[in-house]
């Protein structure tokens, strides 16, 4: 599992960002059907642009980085700190244009016709008062997912569709033992739940960098996946952009 970095190259990005994207791509939720392909560059720790043409078939995924990207003048889309920005959150999301912002889920992924106009005008309302292009944004807002099924969201399915985050506290061979707070509802408000320890296996079809871990390291986690050891940066902004969006969630504008 590699370790976050403040300085990584391109080829870092399409491999963070295919991290991530590795644990709904098998369950076949989101993108191509190109899980071996993908496993094969994780395993091999390279990427290239067969890799950057894979990752552009998650048709949620990529407007999105194309959206950060562009609203920062920065050329490549898998640029790591675009990745960065859409999967665990940093700067560059304050950077995105409301109006902009609108017009990328009105246009590029047909929000209004997945959710109904009336559901989309409560969209509209909170990226007015701020709603920035963070995958947790999607997930906790949009009740109905984007991926090769739009089937509606429930607690659960939100949950694991999330980037999670746990500390490690104890490793049994495949298994890693985290401590997480899982999404939870109370008083039909969405919030962060106490802390559990909840059992990870690490499939044997798994990346091999996911046995780069160790107790006390915090590691994100992407449909029961763990992706990457966390800095502490990327651990308070994760829980940051989070609880911002589950604020979000529960806010219902008239």
């Amino acid at each position: 599992m590699r370790r976050g970095s403040d300085n990584v190259s391109s080829i870092d990005g399409l491999l963070q960002c295919s991290r991530y994207s590795f644990g709904p791509n098998r369950l076949h939720y989101c993108g191509p059907d190109a899980t071996r392909e993908m496993l094969d560059y994780l395993n091999y720790g390279r990427g290239d642009a067969g890799l950057g043409i894979l990752l552009k078939a998650f048709r949620t995924l990529y407007p999105y980085l194309f959206f950060i990207a562009r609203q920062n003048r920065i050329r490549d889309p898998f640029d790591p700190r675009v990745v960065e920005a859409y999967w665990i959150g940093n700067e560059l999301l304050e950077r995105a244009g409301k109006k902009e912002f609108y017009t990328h889920l009105r246009d590029e992924h047909a929000i209004p016709k997945l959710i109904g106009r009336n559901d989309f005008s409560m969209i509209e309302a909170k990226i007015v008062h701020g709603a920035l292009p963070h995958h947790s944004f999607h997930v906790c807002n949009i009740w109905k997912r984007t991926g090769n099924e739009s089937s509606a969201h429930t607690l659960e399915s939100m949950d694991s569709c999330r980037i999670s985050w746990g500390r490690i506290r104890n490793i049994d061979g495949p298994a890693l033992f985290v401590e997480t707070e899982p999404l939870a509802i109370s008083q039909n408000r969405l919030m962060l739940g106490e802390g559990v320890i909840k059992k990870i296996i690490r499939p044997l079809d798994s990346p091999q960098h996911i046995d780069e871990c160790a107790v006390g390291d915090t590691i994100s986690i992407h449909w029961n996946i763990p992706c990457e050891v966390l800095t502490s940066r990327q651990v308070q902004n994760v829980r940051a952009y989070t609880l911002q969006s589950i604020r979000f969630a529960n806010q219902h504008y008239s």
